[in-house]
């Protein structure tokens, strides 16, 4: 079973009238899927009339009566699960054990935003003079341009959504044209739990011509980006230049330091389960492991044969561990890092190659004896590798790990407090997990610094930034 493309438009599905389709194939067998209609200049017309109009309408609703709405959402998501991951899978490549757990994970992120709505509280300021009333009021901030990646085409899309419905505004949300058919499920379910028409409008279409008509236009005052740092920076530059706000979800190289005094075989197993989850296709999986020289050895060996023994196959295989890459550019791109580390004198410690002729698979992959100037070290490889350092000290690693301009999550696993306190002090990343993996979760900030963006989504941080305060003083 799989969607029936289309986009959606002012409370409608809808093909459009540009006549300009792509194919959607399986990264499994490539097989072709569907067609996707895309958006061209009359549908964006379309849909920024009706995400103003929707906007009128909705910031009007209550926190109390939009919550509602988007609990219900959340409830049809919940009972969609099954079908919303089978189509997933199809057509990004991850286990359906994943995709079970992303539908469900959007289901949660939309509960969380519908409640958090309804405590968006301003605040009063105390007055100079009597008879003054200083108010600070949040207000929705507007219509607002969404962007969603292929690598997690159902929760990325739905943290924006359910974010911007629950703070009052309206969204266009540009979703994969690699992956459509999730997003659209996933709207489907706001569309049936009665989102009012022009609220949410998802369109698909060349990206560089949706995103820069899109983010010049006066109706849209905020973009929500999730993607490379590149096109990440091109799209905040645009969004400077008109006076819009902007989030910016981009890219990491996750440094992971385990010292000498931890479990090796827990560690190794959480890691490894980290590492090859979505094929390494994640912004926040751990890539680079600086390991303390007394235990190197022996976490290597334990994750090297982790890594060995995972099944890849087709994703609605359920015996499947790990399934193919998105699209056929991974894999190519995969090749070349491992290519370029082998001949700057890395070791191959398993995997490194393709797995056959048909689909998009990857062997997991573990190197060791990387040099610091091969490119794996230095860019994001987004795939099934793992990169193994040795460390001395903590004074010793700590710039080591700080070097790249990434800073989105970091890793640490030590049983020493101090020294997960200095960690966690010293580590340049807008994420820090230490001893276990505990990022990601609706109810807390999800965000980077450095080249890794600004801005949040989850928790409390993820609504405000869809929202603006308005100062009010009056004399009564």
């Amino acid at each position: 079973m799989y969607e029936n493309l289309s986009l959606y438009i002012d409370g409608k599905f809808t093909s459009g009238d540009s006549g300009v389709t792509s194919d959607v194939i399986n990264p499994a067998n490539d097989t072709v899927l569907a067609k996707l209609p895309h958006a061209k200049k009359a549908e964006l017309d379309a849909a920024l009339a009706a995400a103003d109009k929707g906007f009128k309408e909705w910031k009007r609703v209550s926190a109390y009566e939009r919550a509602k709405i988007l609990r219900k959402a959340a409830d049809l998501i919940r009972e969609r699960t099954e079908d919303i991951a089978k189509v997933l899978t199809q057509e990004q490549g991850k286990i359906l054990i994943e995709a079970r757990l992303e539908v469900q994970g959007a289901a949660d992120i939309t509960d969380w935003f519908a409640e958090e709505g309804r405590r968006a509280y301003g605040r009063i300021i105390p007055a100079r003079a009597e008879g003054v009333r200083n108010m600070v009021i949040m207000e929705p901030i507007g219509p607002v341009a969404g962007f969603a990646p292929w690598n997690f085409p159902v929760t990325q899309a739905v943290r924006k959504i359910a974010a911007a419905l629950a703070a009052g505004c309206s969204i266009i949300i540009k979703c994969p044209e690699e992956t459509p058919g999730s997003p659209l499920a996933l709207v489907r379910c706001f569309h049936d739990a009665g989102v009012p028409p022009g609220v949410i409008n998802l369109v698909y279409g060349t990206p560089a011509e949706i995103s820069e008509y899109l983010i010049p236009s006066p109706i849209i005052r905020k973009i929500s980006f999730t993607g490379s740092v590149p096109v990440g920076k091109h799209l905040n530059a645009l969004a400077a230049a008109h006076m819009k706000r902007a989030t910016m979800e981009l890219g990491g190289h996750a440094p992971v330091l385990v010292y000498d005094d931890v479990d090796v075989e827990y560690v190794a197993k959480l890691m490894a389960a980290m590492k090859y989850r979505n094929a390494g296709q994640v912004c926040i999986s751990p890539t680079r492991f600086f390991l303390q020289e007394k235990i190197y050895d022996k976490f290597v060996a334990q994750f090297t044969d982790l890594a060995k023994n995972i099944k890849v196959g087709d994703g609605m295989d359920p015996t499947s561990k790990m399934g193919p890459l998105a699209n056929a550019r991974r894999v190519n791109a995969i090749e070349q890092f491992v290519q370029d580390a082998v001949e700057k004198g890395a070791q191959v410690a398993t995997g490194g190659k393709r797995i056959g002729n048909q689909g998009n698979f990857f062997e997991p992959t573990v190197l060791t004896d990387v040099p610091d100037n091969a490119r794996i070290m230095n860019e994001e490889p987004f795939g099934p590798v793992a990169v193994m350092l040795r460390f001395k000290d903590t004074e010793e690693v700590l710039p080591r790990a700080n070097k790249l301009p990434y800073g989105l999550a970091s890793y640490a696993f030590t049983r020493n407090g101090k020294t997960a306190a200095q960690i966690a002090d010293a580590l340049e990343s807008g994420m820090v997990t230490i001893n276990h993996h505990g990022l990601a979760l609706p109810e807390t900030p999800f965000g980077g610094i450095k080249d890794s963006g600004f801005g949040h989504e989850g928790g409390t941080e993820g609504l405000l930034v869809y929202m603006q305060p308005k100062f009010v003083s009056y004399m009564g």
